[in-house]
């Protein structure tokens, strides 16, 4: 185990019809707000309604901030800025996925500076503080909602990129699963996936081996993940379920479970983040593809703790055997396994390992040669 720090300021509200107290979290920070959110559907389940009328019960005023795409980009969130400046709002609102919450995090870091937001991804920079930000996801999936950081991607550039800023996460994150229950099966499983991603990128890239606390925490969570999901492929209306997989996916990034292991490379989130830039596919579905033939080139070099979770998690021998139970459980729930089913052929391979030198210079740990090297695993 290294030394570490770990501090988490977020405020968790779990519970059950927890999205009525919106107005009474909101106010306690600011009486006005940005309410960003993506698609119309908001609106035909009803919860655009009493999030409305939650703020205004509570003497909030709100402006709408709409159309965050899956692949959430910089220039929505420059729009976001200037209505926040325009109408003097002090708090940001986030209802949605996790693309929702990271651009209203860059919104609201992105309104206390003089300079383009972009800067924060590309250059490295860092906001000195933030508007508070409040969250209610309704997926899970990425775990935003306790944590300071944000993805985006530009249209101009092709480029996907992350930034962290302590000033980011959330101050209050709502988390109400019912809000989870019409979830789409596709979003589901891209939910599962990317959960499972979280604990999976520490677990095998921590530079830290001797770490059994954190093994058996991570194990504990991916074995749990998998149950939940059986339960979810069974009955999609399952509270329970639901519930266990919202909470799941907020453990999996708040840092607890990376905490002691070193730094982590993120091979994973590297390749998927080119390939959602370049096809605009789910992060999920791009993560289901990328994993198993990462961890497929990975093991290679470092069998033993892929043998360890091919036999603790998998409950398989050998680290081969693993990765393969592990990718058909992936196409079982109904996720995307190879390049092929996001429309893409080994003739893109380049394109894609192009953008990843662009996104990471040098390709990270894998390198240039590593890059494609794994993207060819994946066909």
């Amino acid at each position: 185990m290294q030394d570490f720090i770990y501090r988490n300021p977020v405020q968790i509200i779990f519970g059950r019809g927890k999205a009525a107290e919106t107005g009474d979290a909101v106010s306690k920070l600011g009486k006005s707000a940005l309410l960003v959110f993506g698609k119309e559907s908001i609106k035909s389940t009803g919860l655009y309604g009493r999030i409305h009328q939650s703020l205004a019960a509570a003497g909030v005023r709100a402006a709408d901030h709409g159309g965050v795409k899956p692949n959430p980009l910089i220039s929505h969130v420059r729009e976001g800025i200037a209505k926040v400046r325009a109408e003097k709002l002090a708090v940001v609102l986030a209802v949605g996925g996790g693309s929702t919450m990271d651009a209203a995090k860059a919104i609201a870091a992105g309104a206390t500076v003089d300079y383009d937001p972009w800067l924060f991804f590309t250059e490295g920079k860092r906001p000195g503080g933030a508007l508070p930000v409040v969250t209610i996801p309704t997926l899970a999936a990425t775990g935003s909602e306790m944590n300071g950081n944000a993805v985006l991607a530009d249209s101009v550039s092709g480029l996907k990129l992350g930034m962290f800023s302590p000033h980011c996460y959330p101050a209050v994150s709502i988390l109400d699963p019912e809000l989870t229950l019409t979830v789409p099966k596709e979003q589901t499983v891209n939910g599962i996936v990317d959960t499972f991603s979280h604990i999976m990128e520490p677990y095998f890239g921590g530079r830290e081996t001797d770490a059994p606390v954190q093994d058996r925490l991570a194990e504990g969570l991916m074995l749990a993940l998998f149950e939940t999901a059986n339960r979810l492929a069974q009955n999609p209306q399952d509270y329970r379920g639901r519930a266990d997989m919202l909470w799941a996916s907020t453990v999996a990034l708040c840092g607890i479970v990376q905490a002691g292991r070193g730094p982590a490379g993120w091979e994973n989130h590297m390749l998927a983040h080119s390939i959602g830039a370049l096809t605009d596919a789910a992060h999920g579905a791009c993560l289901a593809v990328v994993m198993p033939g990462w961890m497929s080139y990975a093991s290679l070099t470092k069998p033993e703790k892929f043998d360890q979770f091919a036999e603790r998690v998998i409950g398989v021998k050998g680290a081969q055997n693993g990765v393969v139970q592990l990718k058909m459980l992936f196409s079982q729930l109904g996720a995307p396994v190879t390049l092929g089913q996001l429309g893409l052929k080994e003739q893109d391979i380049p394109r894609i390992a192009d953008n990843v030198l662009k996104s990471v210079p040098g390709g990270g740990s894998l390198g240039p040669a590593g890059v494609e090297a794994v993207l060819k695993l994946c066909l």
